[in-house]
């Protein structure tokens, strides 16, 4: 158990649509271990299973302070089942994208059921900033990334910002690097 190393773009895995979790069992106990550390060292607001290379529907997410203890989210098998009509357009980020940021329109209010680690059903209602980063962990889940829900100029510049990270990805693949 420990860190798990975050997959950055253009890494296939960040494409793939997870399969549903069927064993809740100490493997999954590991993985959501390991990605809450991992979150948490980054340091970041949420993970993905996908981001670590695990093509499971788990995601993590810690909106809160460093002094607020419940405020860490377990979602297994999670599925948005409500969203406002609301939206608001928000500056995001992601682990798997370094050194880029946009504005993003998002629904400003989820509801979405889910299980824990253990199993046991549950549904959460979220707004603000938990909510937007439930959605975009959702999002990894399904193969999509923050940059897809862009348009217009922010789209032109996260393709131009991807094409760098894949052709540094293609040097050092070809260097030898890891």
């Amino acid at each position: 158990m420990g860190l798990r190393n975050i997959r950055l773009y253009p890494d296939p895995v960040l494409r793939v649509e997870c399969q549903d979790v069927e064993a809740f069992d100490e493997d999954l106990e590991e993985l959501v271990h390991d990605m809450v550390a991992t979150m948490y060292d980054a340091p970041g607001i949420g993970l993905a299973a996908p981001q670590v290379g695990v093509t499971r529907r788990v995601a993590v997410v810690d909106v809160g302070s460093d002094t607020d203890e419940q405020s860490l989210l377990v979602l297994v098998n999670p599925e948005i089942v409500q969203t406002s009509d609301i939206t608001s357009v928000e500056s995001e980020g992601c682990l798997s994208i370094p050194e880029f940021s946009e504005k993003v329109k998002r629904p400003e209010e989820v509801r979405v059921h889910a299980s824990d680690v253990t199993g046991e059903e549950f549904e959460i209602e979220a707004s603000g900033l938990c909510a937007r980063a439930i959605q975009h962990e959702l999002d990894h889940l399904d193969g999509v990334l923050f940059v897809d829900h862009l348009k217009g100029l922010r789209r032109e510049r996260a393709r131009r910002h991807l094409k760098r990270l894949q052709s540094y990805a293609r040097t050092s693949d070809e260097s030898g690097a890891s």
